[in-house]
């Protein structure tokens, strides 16, 4: 609504100063020529917006002039969670809200505190993803929040492992883990997750549910990481590794390699160390391993170290022969 870009817009010129027009309409998501409408309203309104040319020109407004009309909408105090994670409030479509709500939020602090806020927003950045991965596209995530917001049904259909199937879901909440999307939802009477990029088609039934008032999305997301991880580490790789192999442990295999040092026994006169590391199957072990190459050496159990030295051998054979 325009009444809405109107506050934005003087609420920019409070917070930031002087800006010019292509500044003010990146920031709107407008034309240059809507800004300069724009600026003529807030005028004929009685804003005292002053308009300077040259290079270093552009709009502000009258020294000391502020306005205190800064009241939140409910979407926007409700996006206000997001304030250190811009990328993730675009995702789930909030990205526009966000802003003007962190806006409103600067012009009703005192100065002093809205030059700390602005100071800590130049100092400190939240960047979700993870290195080295692009972001999964997500086209059905806002249709997903929008399902969580107003607790309604969804039909989805889904890809998994073993393949594509339909689900009725009953959304209780959005995760975001790594850079990748979840939902938690309820789903034939069981809280389950999915992964929102393998949603490949969304219907909404318009139906609405109960939430349950004894979940809690933060204790069923950390009970359900720690199965996860119990599921995943099926055994026990007793190993021999050098100094850096140490220091690639954690690196590698996260928590699981910084505690497997901690309890590492004595080095020898080379350094080398004896530790203890939690490993899936033998299939994604041996692969695991193996990233340590000549570092580390696997001990037992003695099936995984069969495993490992058919790899090599393989790996020997193949390699010694002429491409």
């Amino acid at each position: 609504m325009r009444a809405d870009r109107l506050l934005s817009l003087l609420l920019l010129l409070q917070n930031r100063g002087r800006m010019t027009a292509p500044e003010l309409a990146a920031e709107l998501e407008v034309s240059v020529r809507t800004v300069y409408r724009d600026i003529e309203a807030l005028g004929a309104s009685g804003v005292p917006v002053r308009a300077d040319r040259g290079p270093a020109g552009g709009y502000c407004l009258m020294d000391g002039y502020r306005t205190r009309l800064t009241g939140l909408t409910d979407a926007e105090a409700g996006s206000l969670f997001l304030s250190g994670m811009p990328g993730p409030a675009q995702d789930l479509g909030l990205g526009a809200v966000l802003a003007s709500a962190q806006l409103k939020v600067q012009a009703a602090l005192p100065a002093e505190l809205a030059d700390r806020a602005r100071l800590v927003r130049d100092r400190f950045h939240l960047d979700a993803p993870a290195w080295f991965r692009d972001a999964e596209p997500v086209p059905y995530l806002a249709a997903v929040a929008g399902a969580v917001w107003e607790q309604r049904v969804l039909r989805v259909h889904y890809r998994r492992w073993g393949g594509e199937v339909h689900r009725e879901l009953r959304p209780l909440g959005i995760v975001l883990k790594g850079g990748i999307w979840y939902v938690v939802a309820l789903a034939d009477g069981t809280v389950r997750t999915y992964r929102i990029a393998r949603v490949l088609a969304v219907e909404a039934t318009g139906e609405g549910f109960e939430r349950p008032a004894d979940f809690a999305l933060a204790a069923y997301w950390a009970g359900s990481s720690q199965r996860l991880t119990a599921a995943l580490h099926q055994d026990t790789a007793r190993l021999r590794i050098s100094p850096r192999a140490q220091r690639l442990l954690p690196m590698y295999f996260g928590a699981a390699g910084t505690r497997a040092l901690q309890d590492a026994g004595p080095a020898d006169p080379g350094g080398w160390v004896s530790v203890e590391l939690p490993v899936e199957g033998p299939a994604v072990a041996v692969g695991d391993l193996l990233r340590l190459g000549v570092e580390a050496e696997v001990l037992g159990p003695p099936a995984l170290r069969e495993a490992v030295t058919a790899a090599v051998a393989e790996l020997a054979q193949r390699y010694t022969a002429a491409p």
